[in-house]
């Protein structure tokens, strides 16, 4: 400690002067801080400044409310199932710039504790970017940025920071259906009203979606293990949630368990699921899932629950010591009804009444369409229609005439199909098979054994020259794998938009890509049959046609069609 200094020519005299001064440059000297450490925390300032920038605190009246957190500068928000709930279908929410924004409910996964929101009334709002978050180990730094409490009343959030205690913890439902899969642990504080708000590495990117907290057994006080969704599993459900949707989450519609020798097998199989048509029987150990290797009954429930319903991913078993592969379809773990309950929380008819405050300010009531199957049908249309537009943009709009697909087969021999409005016709070395383009579709499986595939090319034809509302009821189904055979779960994954139709005694799915080609076609001619599934490879650059077209079902391959350039008429 340094003397308080004296009067010149007190007790001390100049030479004791002379020794406080040389003292006190000394300690600044030493108290000098290192220039990397202020740049470290001048990141960090700047870090938590973004973080903060993208926080959603949710009021949602007497239904109480939480936190979000913004994706998109559009006003897309990820927050908790449980949060919006019991709010209803529009919300009132703050940022941190002082301002209230109208909310409305886009989408839920009740069982994956996810919903998506829409802040109204800007395009350029502050967003977080999403993270790959299989990269984040134990003890990295997080911080967290929420409402908890719903102390945020002056709009200002809360920001706690720790470090991250556990990856991929399971956590058990507990009292409902919300499942807690392939989660982050943190130490950091997270108390009710943080629930959906987001957590944050270092530089400031999305690494989860905060949600569920351990407390003590005689109250609700944060004891330092929270779980936050992770930044993949977002990634992986934000298609489905923009479709409107309510989510389910993926069953393999069989069990597993721990063999004696440590191995991880099936248990139980339905015999209606699309892994045992693809040949998976019981006591096949599982392998891995979507490139992912299982090694725990606990780590095999991870991979699943992070993977919405419906989507097609590799699996890898063995049996007799021989490794297999197969793409299986992945089933939903709960029924329709059962999620569609849970999301209307009551009578749909009055839930689209209800939210912060009734009736709904003016211009909310347009934007919120309970049906169904939906948390808002609303979204359905929008993205149903986005996707039109990119397929709009693609084709070059000259006057619609007959395509002619023609070359070889990888197994040899040529083939040409040829399609128009009123009727298609395809010629393989095995036969010509025809079909009148206005018949019901679902009784011409043709060509035989290839489960409709010529009643999916008109339907793509349709689809592209006349947009959606040409091939029946269509909306927007979400994103899935670009292609499913090499998918492999992580925060790179390729997705893209899928369109859902119904026409023509039939279901199809059309996975179309950023630039509005169509890459894929699922066609059911029976809700319980096989689909007729479609792969197409498009060359780099500006072509109009595709370059190979692979056509499967039940997993053995029906064909692969190489076209010819040079025999290839009519295409956009």
């Amino acid at each position: 400690m340094i003397a308080a200094p004296h009067p010149v020519g007190g007790p001390m005299g100049l030479a004791g002067l002379a020794a406080t001064v040389v003292l006190a440059a000394a300690c600044s000297r030493a108290c000098a801080v290192d220039a990397a450490v202020l740049t470290a925390e001048q990141s960090r300032v700047e870090a938590v400044a973004r973080g903060v920038a993208a926080a959603v605190s949710i009021f949602a009246g007497d239904s109480g409310g939480g936190s979000g957190v913004l994706l998109t500068p559009d006003g897309y928000a990820a927050t908790n199932f449980h949060v919006v709930q019991p709010a209803g279908p529009w919300l009132t929410c703050g940022l941190a710039d002082g301002r209230l924004y109208d909310a409305v409910l886009v989408g839920v996964d009740p069982t994956g504790d996810l919903a998506l929101i829409k802040l109204l009334g800007r395009d350029d709002f502050p967003h977080a970017v999403l993270a790959d978050s299989d990269t984040v180990e134990p003890g990295d730094f997080c911080f967290a940025v929420g409402n908890p409490f719903l102390l945020a009343t002056d709009l200002v959030p809360t920001v706690t920071a720790g470090i991250v205690s556990g990856v991929q913890r399971y956590q058990f439902p507990a009292g409902t259906i919300l499942e807690y899969t392939a989660a982050l642990q943190v130490d950091l504080a997270i108390n009710p009203g943080n629930s959906g708000g987001g957590l944050f590495d270092a530089e400031a990117r999305l690494i989860g979606v905060n949600g569920r907290a351990s407390f003590e057994k005689r109250g609700r006080v944060n004891v330092g293990a929270a779980y936050a969704i992770s930044a993949n599993q977002v990634r992986n459900f934000l298609g489905c949630l923009r479709s409107g949707r309510v989510c389910d989450h993926a069953t393999l519609n069989a069990t597993v368990a721990t063999a004696i020798d440590g191995r991880v097998v099936v248990s139980e199989i339905l015999e209606a699921s699309d892994a045992w048509r693809r040949g998976l029987r019981h006591d096949d150990e599982i392998v891995s899932l979507a490139g992912r290797p299982v090694r725990t009954v606990n780590g095999f429930k991870n991979l699943l629950g992070t993977l919405p319903a419906g989507w097609q991913v590799p699996l890898a078993y063995r049996r007799d010591g021989v490794e297999q592969e197969m793409l299986v379809r992945l089933g939903g773990v709960h029924p329709a009804a059962t999620l569609a309950a849970l999301a209307a929380g009551g009578d749909a008819a009055e839930a689209a009444e209800t939210g912060p405050g009734s009736p709904p300010p003016d211009g909310i009531r347009r934007l919120v369409d309970p049906r169904p199957g939906y948390a808002n049908h609303h979204f359905a249309v929008v993205e149903r229609d986005r996707v039109a537009a990119a397929l709009a943009a693609f084709r070059d709009h000259r006057p619609p005439g007959p395509w002619v697909l023609a070359g070889t087969l990888d197994g040899g021999g040529e083939f040409r199909i040829e399609l128009t409005d009123a009727a298609a016709s395809i010629d393989l070395p095995t036969g010509t098979s025809t079909i009148d383009a206005g018949d019901e579709f679902d009784r011409l499986p043709v060509p035989p054994g290839s489960g409709g595939l010529l009643p999916a090319l008109v339907l793509w034809r349709r689809l592209v020259i006349e947009g959606p509302a040409a091939v029946g009821r269509t909306s927007y189904w979400g994103t899935s794998p670009r292609d499913p055979a090499t998918f492999r779960l992580g925060g790179a994954a390729d997705l893209v938009d899928v369109l859902e139709t119904y026409t023509a005694g039939v279901e199809a799915r059309f996975s179309v890509d950023e630039v509005g080609r169509v890459v894929g076609i699922d066609l059911w001619t029976d809700a319980d049959a096989d689909p007729c599934e479609v792969r197409l490879t498009w060359p780099s650059g500006p072509a109009r046609a595709p370059q190979a077209i692979a056509v499967s079902r039940r997993g053995q391959p029906f064909a692969t069609f190489l076209l010819a350039p040079a025999r290839t008429e009519g295409l956009p």
